[in-house]
């Protein structure tokens, strides 16, 4: 339910074009003057990091966003994780996409045919995300970027209350899907606790109302309260859908948040160990997967991270899971390249071609075969399908990445009636 339009330009040309001098870089939780904007980008972009925060003045927001799409190198694109699913699903013709973010009329223009909007889901005006880019070496006054990144703010309150989840669920009705993807939670984390806490047991009761032979997939993005990823894993969200789509920040986040297997481990370094990763996947659907015991619904996660993919799945519950992670990792390769296929002289072979399947039960050691890149292994009921991913040595665009691969997962995964 979370939709909007990335309007995506550089940085140093949008606050040249809005007039402001360079300052010095100075941190800010929340932006609320074109200074504090000014600041926090050259804190960031003085460090080369990636940053996200919130605009609280609607009106001085508006004039910027303004200045921004109507910069001639600017480019607009379909943004939030919903929308980019949506968008990824609808590039197939045989398939209708109903989309309830909210929409205005720049993202109802760049949205693909086959996605339909309710009219509740119309709104006058545009969620905006600006996305500043600076290369690296690019200077701005005394700041000098030693990398290249990207610095995003927006004032996006439609998104940040989950606005559109009520109209999305009793539009289903007369929709009658085959499945259902969710995404948008970690937007909530803008909230103040009480209200997060009361929407999310709002978000809770709609979702309980989808009929129960629909499958449901939650994309997750990533977040930093731990007692609110806390509670979405153990009292409420979790067993309510059946598939789960994360990457390798948000899935330690996870197993911290959860004190699962792993947890002591402050981040990653380099490509994630297959057997941690593995351990943490295991223990999310053993602890808070469907059981005989347990009334869960959760039996699929599919990981990715930028060199391989795993897809994991309750046995008896999917099928066709070899050609839903090839797909899903083809979906990579071509993306980031920006090409059709598969072009084998613009990407490289980043995984390690021998791997133990787990850091804490007695492993199996898995070499893989080029002719056979889909490896599978299997631990008490549930199956685990690996593959390596063919990197794009030049990405072109990398936002949305993970919405491509897990749209295309889903698109190639076969659900058991049970």
């Amino acid at each position: 339910v979370n939709a909007c339009v990335d309007v995506v330009l550089s940085g140093v040309k949008l606050l040249e074009a809005l007039g402001l001098d360079p300052s010095d870089g100075k941190n800010h939780a929340v932006l609320s003057s074109q200074q504090d904007l000014k600041e926090a980008f050259a804190h960031f972009m003085g460090k080369g990091a990636a940053a996200e925060r919130f605009f609280s003045d609607a009106e001085a927001f508006r004039h910027i966003a303004r200045t921004a799409t109507e910069y001639p190198g600017a480019q607009l694109y379909v943004g939030g994780n919903a929308a980019l699913i949506g968008q990824k699903l609808a590039a197939n013709p045989d398939l209708k996409i109903l989309l309830c973010g909210p929409v205005g009329p720049k993202l109802h223009e760049l949205l693909d045919d086959n996605v339909v909007v309710p009219p509740e889901s119309m709104q006058e005006r545009d969620e905006f995300h600006l996305i500043l880019e600076y290369q690296a070496g690019e200077e701005w006054g005394q700041v000098r970027a030693p990398n290249a990144n990207r610095f995003i703010f927006s004032h996006d309150l439609s998104n940040g209350a989950l606005n559109m989840l009520e109209v999305f669920v009793s539009s289903l009705d007369e929709f009658q899907p085959d499945l259902v993807v969710l995404s948008g939670l970690h937007m909530m984390e803008g909230q103040s606790k009480e209200i997060r806490q009361r929407r999310l047991m709002e978000a809770v009761a709609s979702i309980s109302d989808i009929p129960t032979d629909i499958p449901i997939h939650l994309e997750l993005a990533s977040m930093t309260d731990q007692d609110f990823m806390s509670n979405i894993i153990h009292q409420q969200v979790f067993p309510l859908v059946n598939s789960i789509g994360l990457n390798e920040q948000e899935l330690l986040f996870l197993t911290q948040s959860a004190s699962g297997p792993h947890a002591s481990l402050a981040s990653w370094s380099g490509v994630p160990d297959v057997g941690i990763v593995s351990d943490i996947l295991f223990w999310l659907l053993k602890e808070h997967g469907k059981t005989a015991k347990r009334a869960s619904d959760l039996t699929r996660i599919h990981f990715h991270t930028l060199a391989y993919h795993i897809l994991v799945t309750v046995d008896g519950h999917w099928g066709n899971q070899v050609a839903a992670v090839a797909a899903g990792a083809r979906a990579a390769g071509t993306q980031a390249c920006a090409t059709e296929t598969i072009d084998t002289t613009k990407v490289f072979l980043k995984a390690s071609l021998e791997f133990v399947t787990s850091q804490i039960e007695a492993p199996a050691k898995i070499s893989l075969n080029p002719d056979e890149p889909v490896v599978h292994w299997h631990r008490e009921g549930i199956s685990f399908h690996f593959t390596p991913v063919l990197v794009c040595k030049d990405p072109v665009r990398t936002v949305g990445l993970g919405d491509a691969i897990s749209a295309e997962g889903l698109l190639y995964s076969e659900v058991y009636p049970q």
